[in-house]
């Protein structure tokens, strides 16, 4: 059996893990940006606090996907569970810093133009800092949601959902009928899903920003 007729003949299972692969990676970013951006937003002009949560999950992300899946094990299961926690937990660290990042890098005279027209320090911190922050917010997120994407092959070693699973499965009969399609579609079809999140950002990106604050990628 070819590449086009294994794809073919195992396409419910492939859309299916596809599909489970996409929620998953989204359910965890959409978690952790609204946790990593109120993190930023809370800590970014206190140094000490700053400090703690950017080094608290930079040694997250030191902590090899494979070790943290399975130390979860005892605690969330198998399954959803240990994936969902662990991709939120690897997306803090790229949220977190460029949402400080960006709310720091606000021109001060913007800042001072805010609070003479009135406005209290949270108001300048929403209607002006944050504004002018998202471009590098979005762009932090966007590199989680990569980053995640690929992490999550790796959960289908604690049985979590995606296409992960189909890697495993061809790896281990390698030599075997159709162990090679089924590693290649896992492959091509987390590459698909990698795509099309990154396009969706693009266009976030463009109905979110205005043009003279939009930054490369």
């Amino acid at each position: 059996m070819n590449f086009s007729e294994y794809v073919v003949s195992r396409w419910d299972t492939l859309s299916l893990a596809a599909a489970e692969h996409a929620l998953v990676v989204g359910v965890a970013i959409g978690i952790s940006t609204a946790v990593g951006v109120g993190i930023g937003l809370l800590t970014h002009d206190l140094p000490k606090t700053r400090g703690a949560s950017l080094g608290i999950s930079a040694a997250i992300l030191t902590v090899p996907s494979l070790a943290l899946l399975t130390l979860l094990i005892p605690v969330t299961g198998l399954g959803w569970g240990s994936t969902l926690v662990a991709l939120t937990a690897y997306a803090f660290l790229p949220i977190i810093r460029n949402t400080v990042a960006g709310l720091r890098g606000v021109d001060a005279a913007m800042v001072e133009a805010g609070r003479g027209m009135g406005m209290s320090r949270l108001r300048v911190l929403l209607k002006v800092r944050l504004p002018l922050a998202w471009p590098l917010i979005l762009t932090g997120v966007r590199v989680a949601t990569q980053m995640l994407i690929g992490i999550a092959a790796i959960a289908a070693y604690v049985d979590g959902p995606g296409l992960g699973t189909q890697i495993f499965e061809g790896l281990s009969r390698l030599g075997s009928v159709n162990a090679l399609n089924a590693t290649l579609a896992g492959t091509l079809g987390i590459v698909v899903i990698a795509v099309l999140f990154d396009l969706f950002f693009f266009a976030v990106r463009q109905l979110t920003i205005p043009r003279g604050l939009r930054v490369r990628p």
